[in-house]
């Protein structure tokens, strides 16, 4: 996949995964598309770990997209805390 779909997979992911989790989140669009970049690759790097499957298999891939959006919620949760404990 290329850099733009990844911004674009980030972007979408990072927002349903804000969706998802109840609470305020700090930050705006750049964290949030940040926080799904990031949750996307966690999230592809845990499912070849766990289940010995290649996650992200394209674009319109369901299981690239779920991938991304769980990893993303784990990484919105850990970026919770940690900004929780600057403030």
């Amino acid at each position: 996949m290329g850099i733009i779909a990844w911004i674009l997979i980030g972007l979408i992911a990072g927002a349903i995964a804000k969706a998802l989790t109840p609470g305020k989140d700090p930050g705006g669009c750049l964290v949030t598309m940040l926080i799904g970049i990031a949750g996307g690759l966690l999230g592809g790097w845990l499912g070849k770990v766990i289940f010995g499957v290649h996650s992200i298999n394209g674009f319109f891939s369901l299981s690239t997209w779920i991938a991304a959006i769980v990893g993303s919620v784990i990484v919105l949760l850990l970026y919770r805390v940690v900004s929780g404990r600057s403030r």
